[in-house]
């Protein structure tokens, strides 16, 4: 380290030699963070110990500085492009492969080519903050030395050409957020700003007047510069813009651009706050929210001589965040995680709201669940016996598969369009439900008797559809097979095909359970597929677009198609959810076949028609040993296909509510004591609402107590 200081040229701003002295204070091993703060004090220890070379290592960090442009650093490190979410996402790929060009002209180059391993900040936020400020007082307060040849005020150099940078900075920022703000597609979804004056707008007018009197301040006036005060008012006026777009959102739905430009928008705010604080000169702004200033003090106070004053904690804690920011920004990870928490809100949003329909409260509502779930096992035997018809046209495999596909698509559509319930379809929906329900109201607690009154009502819910599947499936599959053997002379199927279906539904000898995991997995994928639609109807404004066509208008007549553009708007996620849930249950064994690894799928209701076919084949002549066997396959695929897709769809319901639910334990107790209290409701649901009305008396009641 002694001999990487000792070649510091003063007049020298190359970045090879600050490259090699970070690399002195760069921790060798990912995890031995003490040796880079044990670095750091001691490159502080040997500059104090020689003050001629804490001069070099000032006058060349200030050199480097002034030859390098500051503005992109503060400007575009950590804030999203203009460019759009997939034009980001392909540059973020295409840079890792490849990285761009580096330029000697500008500053957040030289960060590039300094701190160029994506685990640098790692070791610099271990360094504690006290030595950080105390290695940067000790390079700053360096005495000139005897017989220097650079008379000029090296300190106040470097301090100018970093407010500058600074001040350029904030005209940029200021005027892409004026940009972003007057976008159509955020005008598009916050039509009201346009009956006021733009916060957007105003913000950069004000911006431009501040940094006018700033500029007379630099140049020697002796006033303070200008208030930035208002200016604030106008950032904030533009965050609550931005809240209230987010929120209206979950109403009228959102998409990956609009969401991309809130992240943007947000991320620009944000930056502009935190460098007005560290220009301002009257000392009267306050922090950026996002700053915790308190953390960086109490770290700092009791080590450092000089005293932590708010700006310098504020600098301390933007270094570390562009130090990050740079190490990220080609993270592919860190996008979408920025990006897609929005959208995905909103799609569960939309689930959670479709999966209300799907929970009974009382034993009447069972019962017409239990008459949904009949009427669309009723159709799955159909759908099984059409499947069974065109597996023997022996089409060529990419035939076939679309066949597959359609009479699954088709099929599960016809369902939804007759408001009947394929059991399997509920989990994915309900478990947003029951995410929303783990949301605490206050954001201190959550209620788990309520809780647990909705995970009940669920539970209870999805046995009785499964049950109105099977009860009809069955049944209408061993008629089908009947008739059809007494039409056509043999069997739907033959024995083989027969032992086949039951082989394909054997849970212990065969991947029965793994192909059911796979259909699960589908199932997850219809629910968000579902919700996007649904979000994507309500974002488009599907129904008032199908009322605008003129020609179906004259076809149908107003009413018709307003009740059309209705029914679109309000069922496009449900339809185009079915849709593709069957294209994926259709295509899934053909990638299987084409690639050659296990991939196949089993679905409740379809195995226990298939059962029933193979039954009436076989003669009805079946030991009880292979009829237990294939029921309980039955059963156990029914239950891997549910708690597949509920657990995914719960995962992914409580990341986008970013929920972290840790009492499991409380609530299984409150569901134990639901079921010990009313056993029989507990499976059954109460006789009326009114029962539901004196349980939530009882519970008030209760409270008030």
């Amino acid at each position: 380290m002694l001999a990487t200081i000792e070649r510091i040229d003063p007049a020298s701003d190359r970045i090879e030699p600050l490259v090699e002295l970070v690399e002195c204070l760069r921790q060798r091993r990912r995890r031995n963070r003490p040796q880079a703060r044990l670095a750091v004090r001691t490159l502080t220890q040997l500059l104090k110990g020689n003050p001629a070379h804490a001069w070099a290592l000032r006058s060349y960090l200030t050199r480097l500085l002034e030859k390098r442009r500051h503005t992109s650093l503060y400007s575009d490190i950590g804030i999203l492009s203009n460019d759009g979410f997939f034009t980001e996402l392909k540059r973020r790929i295409a840079y890792r492969v490849l990285p761009p060009a580096l330029d000697d002209l500008y500053l957040s180059d030289a960060l590039e080519q300094v701190l160029y391993v994506e685990t640098d900040v790692k070791w610099i936020r271990a360094v504690p903050n006290a030595d950080w400020l105390e290695l940067f007082d000790t390079v700053a307060n360096a005495p000139e030395p005897e017989g220097a040849n650079d008379r000029r005020n090296v300190p106040g150099r470097a301090r100018y050409t970093v407010l500058m940078g600074m001040l350029d900075a904030i005209r940029t920022l200021s005027c892409r957020v004026c940009a972003l703000g007057l976008e159509p597609i955020l005008v598009h979804s916050y039509s009201e700003i346009e009956d006021f004056d733009s916060p957007f707008l105003m913000q950069n007018i004000e911006v431009n007047a501040y940094l006018d009197e700033y500029a007379r301040l630099v140049e020697g006036a002796s006033h303070a510069g200008g208030d930035a005060k208002h200016l604030l008012v106008m950032l904030e006026q533009c965050d609550t813009v931005v809240a209230k777009i987010r929120k209206n959102a979950r109403t009228i739905g959102t998409s990956i651009a609009l969401t991309y430009l809130l992240v943007a928008l947000t991320q620009s705010i944000d930056r502009l706050r935190k460098l007005l604080f560290l220009v301002d000169a009257s000392g009267e702004l306050p922090p950026a929210p996002t700053v915790d200033l308190k953390a960086v003090v109490v770290d700092t106070a009791l080590v450092v001589e000089r005293p932590v004053t708010p700006r310098r904690a504020g600098a301390i804690a933007l270094a570390q965040e562009l130090v990050e920011a740079h190490n990220t920004k080609y993270q592919i990870g860190g996008l979408f995680r920025s990006n897609i928490d929005l959208l995905a809100r909103n799609v569960t949003e939309n689930a959670s709201r479709t999966g209300e329909h799907y929970i009974a409260e009382t034993r009447t509502q069972l019962r017409e669940m239990f008459g949904a779930a009949a009427g669309a096992g009723f159709l799955v035997g159909f759908m099984a016996m059409l499947k069974i018809l065109a597996s023997y046209l022996r089409a060529a495999p990419l035939i076939e598969a679309f066949l597959f596909s359609m009479n699954y698509s088709l099929g599960f559509m016809l369902i939804h369009l007759l408001h009947f319930t394929v059991a399997t379809k509920q989990p994915a929906m309900t478990a947003s439900r029951i995410a929303a329900g783990l949301h605490s109201k206050d954001g201190r607690g959550i209620d788990l008797d309520t809780t647990a009154a909705l995970i009940n009502k669920v539970f209870r819910t999805q046995i009785v559809a499964v049950l109105g599947n099977l009860a009809t499936a069955i049944p209408t599959a061993y008629i089908i097979a009947v008739g059809y053997f007494h039409y056509k002379g043999h069997h739907l199927v033959s024995p083989e095909k027969a032992a086949h279906l039951l082989s394909d539904i054997d849970p212990f000898h065969t991947p029965a359970l793994a192909y059911a995991a796979v259909a699960g997995v589908w199932l997850f994928v219809a629910g968000l597929i579902s919700g996007y639609y649904d979000n994507k109807a309500l974002y488009t404004r599907m129904g008032q677009r199908v009322r605008q066509l003129r020609g179906l208008q004259r076809l149908l007549g107003p009413a018709r198609l307003k009740r059309l553009g209705n029914y679109i708007e309000n069922n496009l996620g449900g339809l185009m959810g079915n849709f593709w849930f069957g294209i994926l249950l259709g295509v899934t064994p053909l990638i299987g076949f084409l690639t050659g690894l296990p991939l196949d799928i089993r679905h409740v209701t379809f195995s226990s028609a298939n059962f029933s076919t193979a039954f009436v084949a076989m003669d009805q002549q079946m030991s009880w040993t292979l009829a237990a066997q294939s029921l309980a396959g039955v059963l156990l695929i029914g239950a891997v296909n549910l708690i597949v897709s509920f657990g995914l769809a719960l995962w992914v319901a409580l990341r986008a509510r970013k929920i972290r639910f840790n009492h499991s334990l409380r609530l299984l107790r409150a569901l134990g004591k639901r079921f010990v209290t009313a056993p029989v409701d507990f499976f059954i649901g109460p006789k009326s609402a009114a029962v539901l009305e004196q349980e939530a008396a009882a519970l008030a009641k209760k409270w008030t107590l």
